[in-house]
């Protein structure tokens, strides 16, 4: 553990002015009660310490330091430090890196040689567990013996967290600022060890490490503590030219997202969603499923939870027979009984009979239970009654062992003493009714990954080897499916010719054909006028390819492919930072109308991609509509083709677009395709120059 010195000090020096007199304070105020240095040539105390001159006169070597001096003076501190044998440090300081000031940071990294730095520019951490706040500002948390670590780039949006009134138990808080060293990934490794720690909540700007961040998601999942994001920046990456729909759909962001999922790493839309999450993950880690029982004495609450279920893809499925009789018996004539169960107000205020109603619900062996209550924190309100209901639902939980959690559908109407007795007591203690199905749903897909990880494949190694008189070019589309189609993939009979020879070629082929012209300088034939399709004659033919002449000359016959039941989208493309991935969805001249699509990263096994096949809307058309299907089998075949070439172009490949696949009743056929690789010009001849 890199970071146990630095996070879990027994003797810190803190180096500057008010901003270290103000961590002092708050390191003591959590009852720290190791030694404490205060290091500022010009005052006598910091925070009611003595002060020394500088850090050459400490005898030992404290384990950790606070550094808040102007950035051109916190360097030599570094190297000072570093020579002492410090434990790491936090620097407070701007203007590096973020400020274009890269040198700064460059001599900064210098000086520490090793020694780990939280920042610069952040705010410190605090760890409740070990007392301990490098922190040079107001704070919200208590001393705890367990919880939930929390990683911020921002310093802000960590003193936001501090001063939440929740019921979440934060063990140890981290802000990272410009990650120049402790980036994510190693905090994320380092904290997963800590047995301290429950559940690990992000909010991310960028992934300094991919590779890293990977593996230390594995180490998380190996130690039972699972992971949830807030990954800020959903706007598309910065405007480039692309040949491809692939390379305009799967954006940084989309490959973010592919990533956390490949990494079993649940992410959510809003910071109170990030919270409540760590609540539920704190109060029993992952869920097994997303079959949920929803309890409240409203229907209109019961209505309000199952149409917002909708949109989080989470199930409420009916009681067994045996346990609606269960529930049946507690409950008056009149109660449906019904998931949503509304158990109206006839027990209301009755310990044992809410106890018999929760206890007969909860055991019916639903993934988790909720019980939706809003308790009066108004001044002019009375509590009792609601406090009971809490009360009853605790035992129940304690009686069963089943998951639960007790959802306000208002801050104002979750105690901040009933949320902690809830907390203790295994019971989440769940505000916002959305926030708490979005926490429902990912800790549900936790699970869920942790279940695909038998069948998940290896992530790889992902240097590209660069060769000298390395070139990007998209191949001719001939060419581009002649390569498919080695890899199992099933593309048109065709014929590249001449414009002149195109009629002779259609009648080798057989009407009715489509036409394109054949450059591959045009990624969008249809665009400008450069495909005709159904052509049902040489003279249809012969007219189609005199529109074409202005734009090359040669053109592709290709035999048409008709009674298809849908229409996919197979890509696959190169980024920098996260590699290959593979995009699937709805096709077409429509594909980023419809923005029907799913992203995995390279490689993926065969269940990762039937499984992102069937989140797609229009799956629903391939496995059966209206009395129509396709043959889904040969689609999954087709896409591992797909996935089976990029393997084997790894090194070359950097977009790669199908579109479309089309989805037949006995078969997947790509009749468009476009490859762009990147080669040296004699491999890339050697490919574009072989026989058609």
């Amino acid at each position: 553990m890199r970071l146990q010195r630095l996070l879990n000090p027994r003797s810190i020096a803190f180096i500057g002015g008010a901003e270290c007199a103000v961590a002092i304070e708050r390191t003591r105020a959590l009852g720290f009660t190791g030694q404490i240095h205060a290091i500022n040539p010009r005052r006598p105390q910091l925070g009611g310490v003595a002060t020394i001159a500088s850090v050459t006169d400490l005898v030992v070597a404290p384990d950790a330091a606070f550094i808040a001096l102007p950035r051109a003076a916190t360097i030599p501190v570094v190297r000072d430090l570093r020579a002492l044998g410090c434990g790491g440090a936090v620097i407070y300081a701007a203007g590096f890196a973020e400020t274009g000031e890269g040198h700064l940071q460059t001599a900064l990294l210098d000086a520490a040689d090793g020694m780990p730095l939280l920042g610069p520019n952040c705010y410190g951490f605090i760890n409740t567990t070990s007392r301990v706040a490098l922190w040079p500002d107001e704070h919200g948390l208590a001393v705890c013996e367990r919880g939930v670590a929390v990683l911020t780039q921002s310093g802000n949006i960590g003193c936001n967290l501090t001063m939440l009134q929740r019921g979440l138990p934060i063990a140890m808080l981290l802000t990272l600022g410009n990650q120049a060293d402790v980036d994510i990934a190693g905090a994320v490794a380092d904290l997963a060890l800590d047995p301290r720690v429950t559940a690990i909540g992000l909010h991310i700007e960028g992934l300094r490490d991919v590779d890293a961040f990977v593996a230390a998601a594995a180490i998380a999942r190996q130690h039972g503590k699972p992971i949830v994001a807030l990954k800020t920046g959903r706007s598309p990456q910065g405007a480039r030219i692309t040949l491809s729909h692939t390379a305009s759909l799967a954006g940084a962001d989309r490959l973010c997202d592919a990533l956390l999922d490949r990494c079993g790493v649940a992410r959510v839309s809003t910071l109170s969603s990030l919270v409540e999450t760590l609540k539920l993950l704190h109060c029993g880690g992952a869920l097994t499923g997303k079959r949920l029982l929803s309890l409240s004495c409203s229907g209109g609450e019961a209505a309000l939870v199952a149409d917002l279920a909708v949109e989080h893809d989470l199930l409420f499925p009916p009681f067994s027979s045996t346990g609606a009789q269960r529930v049946a018996a507690t409950l008056n004539e009149l109660v449906t009984i019904d998931n949503p169960l509304d158990y109206h107000t006839f027990i209301w205020g009755q310990r044992e009979k809410l106890e018999a109603t929760f206890a007969a619900a909860l055991a019916d062996g639903f993934d988790a239970a909720l019980l939706i209550l809003d308790t009066p924190t108004h001044p002019s309100m009375k509590p009792d009654s609601w406090l009971l209901t809490a009360r009853a639902f605790m035992a129940a939980h304690k009686h069963t062992g089943a998951r639960a959690a007790v959802v306000a559908s208002l801050p104002e109407g979750m105690p901040t003493s009933l949320a902690s007795e809830l907390a203790a007591a295994g019971v989440a203690p769940l505000i916002g009714i959305d926030d708490a199905l979005q926490a429902l749903r990912a800790a549900a897909s936790i699970g869920e990954h942790q279940r695909r990880l038998a069948t998940a494949a290896p992530w790889p190694a992902r240097r590209v080897r660069e060769s000298a008189g390395t070139q990007t070019a998209a191949l001719r589309e001939v060419a581009a499916k002649q390569l498919l189609a080695a890899h199992g993939i099933d593309v048109p009979r065709s014929i590249e010719c001449a414009l002149v020879d195109a009629p002779e070629a259609a009648r080798q082929l057989g009407f009715p054909v489509a036409v394109k012209i054949s450059n591959e300088a045009i990624a969008h034939k249809s665009d400008v006028g450069g495909v005709a399709l159904s052509l049902n004659s040489a003279e249809e033919v012969t007219s189609a390819v005199a529109g074409m002449r202005h734009l090359g000359e040669r053109v592709l016959v290709e035999q048409m492919v008709t009674g298809s039941v849908a229409e996919l989208l197979v890509g696959v493309v190169r980024d920098p930072q996260y590699g290959l991935a593979l995009l699937l969805g709805a096709g077409g001249i429509l594909a980023e109308v419809w923005a029907d699509n799913v992203t995995l990263l390279l490689p993926a096994s065969r269940v990762d991609i039937e499984s992102a096949l069937a989140r797609l809307r229009i799956w629903q058309l391939v496995v059966g509509y209206r009395g129509r299907k396709a043959d889904a089998e040969a689609i999954v075949r087709a896409v591992e083709g797909i996935a089976a070439f990029a393997d084997q172009y790894r090194n070359e490949i950097e977009e790669l677009d199908i579109n479309p696949l089309l989805a037949l009743p006995d078969r997947a056929v790509a009749v468009d395709a476009l490859i762009k690789l990147r080669a040296t010009p004699e491999f890339l001849t050697t490919l574009t120059s072989r026989p058609t």
